[in-house]
């Protein structure tokens, strides 16, 4: 079965950084769509960023420019490099493999299909 498992998370500085890894296992990873969302306390779900099968990435426009997405698929691991966080950075980050794709092509829509792991808490300080 798909295995989500997100690591790196922490507690940092306003202006720091923190490099998410997720290690997936159970499907085909180099085909599939992948992504991250948030959730901070007390809100809904955010999308953040995604990449598709052909590297293809988009990222919202509140992390656009400090966080990048990468994925290795000979590791089977998927990146999120975030840098000059910010304290409304802070929360819950949750890994997304998604077979219909739609978390790539569709602005981050996750679908009754979509995967994601029990996630990584960030927390940043001012």
């Amino acid at each position: 079965q798909v295995q989500l498992i997100e690591s790196g998370g922490g507690s940092v500085q306003a202006g720091g950084s923190l490099r998410l890894s997720c290690a997936a296992s159970g499907f085909t990873f180099s085909s599939y769509c992948l992504g991250w969302f948030r959730q901070a306390p007390g809100k809904g779900h955010e999308g953040v960023a995604s990449i598709d099968s052909d590297e293809s990435t988009n990222n919202a426009d509140s992390v656009k420019g400090r966080f990048t997405i990468s994925r290795d698929n000979a590791r089977n691991t998927l990146y999120l490099q975030m840098n000059s966080l910010k304290p409304w950075d802070t929360a819950t980050y949750y890994c997304v493999a998604d077979p219909p794709g739609t978390y790539c092509s569709d602005g981050f829509r996750i679908s009754g299909n979509t995967y994601w792991g029990r996630g990584t808490q960030v927390n940043v300080s001012s």
